[in-house]
């Protein structure tokens, strides 16, 4: 049986992407900061009738935290077949490129580009056993220099400078992880989600979990003739070699 890991599915779109794996035949390790509020997801998904499921204490931000969830999966399993770094915070609604503080920058990076960071090279070896390794980082639209660029667009005034950099840097990150690994059979890519109704957003969006969902389980499951070093935002950009960074 294949294996996979997401980051922060205990809710929203991490517990949707591990639904969906799992109703693909993974087994699926939900990572999740608190370990009770994973259990609860799992005993949710095993009453829908999905077992192959666990619980996993991560807080991506914790080097401690992250090894131990290394140790716990590989004693378990010694291959790592998908890892989903879906974890994030927003750092607030109220952003400032004026008055955000470098404080409010670290804090938002912790989690959102060295957390990422982390967890990743914590699991590569597990990956690199895997016949078919597949990374997803999920990213946003808003993460687009190109978009952004625009200083006068209407379509873009809402600025999160904070949340923004974080996801531009996961951006590079997986550009040059795919670069790093672009001999090897690992596909390396970054999807938005769409904008979607989680309590991250205040239930506010465009899209549905099960649509967020799909559209990053997609990438979790390529092919050998799939894309790798790409970024997807299928709700703004249906056509992806449209898609800008």
């Amino acid at each position: 049986m294949k294996s996979a890991l997401v980051t922060g599915a205990n809710k929203g779109i991490g517990l949707e992407v591990a639904t969906l794996l799992a109703q693909q035949g993974f087994f699926v390790y939900l990572g999740s900061r608190s370990l009770a509020s994973g259990e609860a997801a799992v005993q949710q998904l095993k009453a829908s009738g999905l077992a192959n499921v666990e619980a996993i204490r991560l807080d991506v931000t914790s080097a401690a935290s992250i090894e131990a969830a290394r140790a716990a999966i590989g004693a378990k399993a010694p291959v790592l077949d998908v890892l989903v770094n879906n974890a994030g915070i927003s750092g607030g609604m109220a952003q400032s490129a004026l008055h955000d503080t470098p404080a409010q920058y670290r804090a938002v990076f912790e989690t959102n580009v060295f957390g990422v960071v982390g967890v990743t090279q914590a699991f590569l070896d597990l990956l690199q056993q895997s016949p078919q390794p597949r990374i997803v980082n999920v990213s946003s639209a808003m993460a687009s220099l190109t978009l952004y660029a625009d200083l006068d667009s209407e379509n873009f005034a809402h600025r999160y400078p904070v949340y923004q950099a974080s996801k531009t840097a996961l951006n590079m990150y997986t550009l040059n992880l795919a670069h790093a690994l672009r001999h090897t059979p690992f596909k390396v890519n970054a999807v938005c989600p769409g904008y979607t109704k989680t309590d991250f957003t205040g239930h506010q969006g465009t899209s549905t979990v099960q649509q967020a969902g799909q559209r990053i389980v997609k990438y979790a499951l390529l092919g050998p003739d799939g894309p790798t070093g790409k970024y997807f935002s299928e709700e703004y950009f249906p056509a992806p070699a449209t898609c800008p960074w």
